[in-house]
């Protein structure tokens, strides 16, 4: 019983064998194929007279290349010497021309071009001049971009500057204090409905501005029917309208009306209560429901709430 046991578990059958077999010959192909794969693959020589060429190649590109750079290098270094200031230690070819006495504020090109300024030193010293330059003294001369410093020394003893009496140069001028006249407001209370905008700006805190808002805020309303309006007004803060409002009246408003029964939209929309959706709400409601026969029907508008209805019923009528 054990024998057949021990036959039955170890017998193979016929593709059990083959399997086998197949197996066990690729694991010998692949152990001995790394001694016979010089014989397949043909190795590749390196001379090493091609890799010294390649090095030496390499080396002339950097030496053409460092010397490019160099010369580069001392070519800007030449053109920031050429620009220098005057302030440089620089040595500039001697200036051919003749010297004479001048004033740098009103020599003309000619002058300059005849001390043997070159053309660009004297546009510089054009624009400069142009634009509200000034030389107040000799040595203001050596700000000149273009003049070199040994340039500026040939020159500076030919320099002559005129002066008036009262100095242009504001550094030079003597502190004058400043007089200030202090504002002064009036107690006058101020009609809001009927007063310009210089009656504004004498209120404290109100300039031109603010009073130009508050007379168009009032033009566009149609008038105030009451003083709180004032603070409405676009830009006003509410610490300087409280300071004003004992300051302000409405003595007899004659309000502006806008007839709701036949104003357009773009007629009611251009008041600053109504705007587009509210005017084009009354219209569309005017157009479906017929003419209204009091202010207080517009109420019945859903977008038309108490206080909406508050602000807008002065300046409405159906007359």
């Amino acid at each position: 019983m054990w024998k057949d046991f021990i036959s039955g578990y170890l017998s193979f059958t016929k593709k059990d064998r083959t399997g086998i077999l197949v197996l066990i010959s690729l694991v010998v192909f692949f152990a001995i194929l790394p001694y016979f794969y010089p014989y397949f693959i043909k190795q590749k020589t390196y001379d090493p007279g091609d890799f010294k060429s390649a090095i030496a190649s390499l080396q002339v590109k950097r030496a053409d290349s460092t010397a490019w750079y160099e010369k580069r290098h001392i070519n800007n270094r030449n053109n920031q010497d050429q620009y220098s200031p005057s302030t440089k230690d620089y040595t500039s070819p001697p200036l051919k021309g003749e010297l004479f006495y001048f004033d740098p504020n009103s020599a003309s090109p000619a002058d300059w071009k005849k001390l043997g300024v070159r053309d660009k030193t004297i546009a510089t010293i054009r624009n400069y001049l142009s634009k509200g330059g000034k030389f107040y003294k000799k040595e203001d001369i050596g700000k000149i971009w273009g003049l070199h410093k040994d340039e500026v020394e040939r020159l500076l003893p030919y320099i002559q500057i005129h002066t008036s009496n009262s100095t242009n140069n504001p550094a030079e001028k003597p502190y004058e204090k400043s007089e200030y006249k202090k504002i002064s407001y009036t107690n006058e209370i101020v009609d809001i409905n009927i007063a310009d905008t210089a009656a504004f700006i004498a209120l404290p805190g109100i300039g031109s501005k603010l009073s130009q808002r508050i007379v168009l805020f009032r033009d566009k309303l149609g008038g105030f029917y009451r003083v709180e309006q004032i603070g409405e007004t676009f830009g006003l803060p509410d610490s300087v309208f409280q300071k004003i409002k004992s300051r302000l009246k409405i003595g007899s408003p004659q309000l502006r009306r806008i007839n709701i029964n036949t104003a357009t939209v773009d007629e009611m929309k251009s008041h600053p209560y109504l705007r587009y959706v509210l005017a084009n709400a009354i219209s569309q409601y005017r157009i479906q429901h017929g003419n209204f026969e009091v202010v207080n029907d517009i109420k019945k508008i859903m977008t038309i709430t108490e206080d909406i209805f508050n602000k807008l019923a002065p300046y409405l009528t159906v007359n």
